[in-house]
């Protein structure tokens, strides 16, 4: 069966959800900002990647081929909104009395450490930044021949002046920056938007990581390496560039600038921006220049495990802003521990990934297509993973489903989340403590099960007597529209 339901994501460039459809050969060319790799990634940098990861494999799930560019920026830079400031690599170095090569090497296993356990899709390529100096040199250079450029005792700056169309994708006017961003004065910049392509020496410093170029010796300005790396990598013009939605105020508006000046054919360097939400913790974003550095590896310690984290993650979608909280997350293990148990008992899963495959594998089992189509809406949809999981929870409770429709399901969710059901046993997420007693989960589905058949009989002491009962148990139960979830409390 062919599907029918296009792809519809919201491109951050305009502002508005638009049909999704790949340029020229049918591969879709993505490309991901990479982290920086001075230090650990923490989990609200985690959520850019599982919100890439989710894109990608509903792009498989629709028949496409996907190449995907994942960078990693080992030169180190200032704060990103600065041109000026010191070097993350370097002081991260003197911290741990290491060289800035070890450094690097020690943090991108750690990130690629993480994105495993996350069950994250290998990218095609990661391409270091430290490999494609000359072809950043040669980039800058060719700006430079065009008169996009100046230079000053600092380095060689983009002139923004000469891009009329600056600053449309973060919505923002060339003659001024986004309101609170921190922006260095430098001497001799000529506008506040104008941003360093190469980063010169200042007299008497020398830098550990350091480059000879036409303007001296030093290191390229951080917007640069991402133009370059995925353009060598995709090509001139690719479909789709994704990345935190800070990002889109500053660092992918000057990705844009520089890309299309250096194209100068007229056109758009890329076709669909697509953005994650920052992940909260309290009124703050978790970042690490507020001393947020909360980790996978930490939450692992704590006795959480991994995939309960993408299941959180999962369960807003990636353009809302998300709290973490410990009781946010201890619901979404447990929800896990319930998941992983019942698709457990289905035996071996098929592997499928695309919505032909899964349709084919549900047979005549009209309930179990009727699913996958809903999977398919949901996934269509701008990514609502929050859908997608209901309708999986729906269909494992469902009396309709023949056990092989259940096992498309599964098999279907398993594909567009990315939780990997068939090769997981409870004993694989069994282990995990928080701190408080155990629960028997099989017991408190019973009483909500118990409670909401008092409620469909409008028997409101019944139904109040047992969330006493779950109340005294430290069980919270939430009435939603798609039914009553619960966590425990706290």
């Amino acid at each position: 069966m062919t599907v029918t339901r296009p792809l519809r994501l919201f491109n951050s460039l305009g502002r508005r959800v638009q049909d999704f459809t790949p340029a020229g050969d049918g591969v879709v060319r993505l490309y991901s900002c990479g982290p920086t790799v001075y230090s650990y990634a923490h989990i609200g940098n985690l959520r850019a990647y599982t919100f890439a990861d989710t894109l990608r494999r509903a792009l498989l799930w629709k028949g496409l081929q996907v190449e995907h560019v994942i960078n990693i920026t080992d030169v180190g830079h200032a704060v990103a909104e600065a041109e000026l400031g010191e070097d993350k690599l370097e002081v991260a170095a003197a911290r741990e009395r290491r060289s800035v090569e070890e450094i690097a090497a020690m943090y991108t296993e750690a990130f690629f450490a993480d994105l495993a356990a996350l069950n994250i899709l290998p990218a095609h390529h990661y391409p270091r930044a430290t490999q494609y100096v000359d072809q950043m040199i040669r980039f800058a250079e060719r700006l430079a021949e065009r008169g996009f450029t100046y230079e000053i005792e600092s380095g060689l700056y983009f002139d923004t002046s000469k891009d009329p169309a600056y600053g449309q994708l973060g919505l923002i006017d060339a003659g001024g920056q986004l309101e609170g961003a921190r922006v260095e004065e430098v001497p001799g910049r000529r506008q506040k938007t104008d941003f360093a392509l190469w980063r010169a020496e200042a007299p008497g410093q020398l830098r550990a990581m350091r480059w000879n170029s036409p303007w001296g010796w030093g290191a390229p300005g951080w917007h640069l390496e991402c133009s370059v790396m995925s353009m060598l990598l995709l090509g001139e013009h690719f479909d789709i560039h994704t990345g935190g939605v800070d990002h889109r105020q500053l660092h992918h508006v000057n990705e844009i600038a520089q890309s299309e000046a250096y194209l100068g054919d007229g056109q758009p360097w890329v076709k669909f921006w697509l953005h994650n939400e920052f992940l909260q913790l309290g009124s703050a974003k978790i970042s690490k220049s507020a001393g947020h550095v909360l980790t996978v590896g930490e939450l692992a310690d704590q006795g959480f495990h991994p995939l309960a984290y993408r299941l959180f993650l999962l369960g807003g979608h990636y353009r809302s802003q998300l709290e973490f909280t410990t009781a946010g997350l201890d619901g979404a293990q447990s929800a896990l521990r319930r998941l992983v148990r019942r698709t457990a008992a289905l035996g071996q899963l098929p592997s499928v990934t695309t919505a032909a495959e899964a349709r084919a594998l549900a047979g005549d089992d009209s309930a179990a297509v009727a699913a996958i189509d809903q999977i398919d809406d949901a996934i269509s949809a701008d990514l609502n993973t929050p859908r997608a999981l209901a309708v999986l929870q729906d269909a494992l409770r469902d009396p309709k489903l023949s056990e092989q429709g259940q096992r498309a399901v599964v098999a279907a969710s398993a594909a567009v989340l990315g939780l990997p059901f068939g090769n997981l046993g409870p004993a694989d997420v069994e282990p995990a403590t928080t701190g408080r007693p155990e629960v028997d989960e099989a017991a408190v589905e019973r009483l909500v099960a118990d409670r909401e058949a008092a409620r469909a009989a409008r028997d409101w002491s019944r139904a109040d007597a047992i969330r006493a009962e779950l109340t005294e148990l430290g069980i919270q139960v939430t009435d939603t529209a798609d039914g009553p979830t619960w966590t425990r409390a706290g």
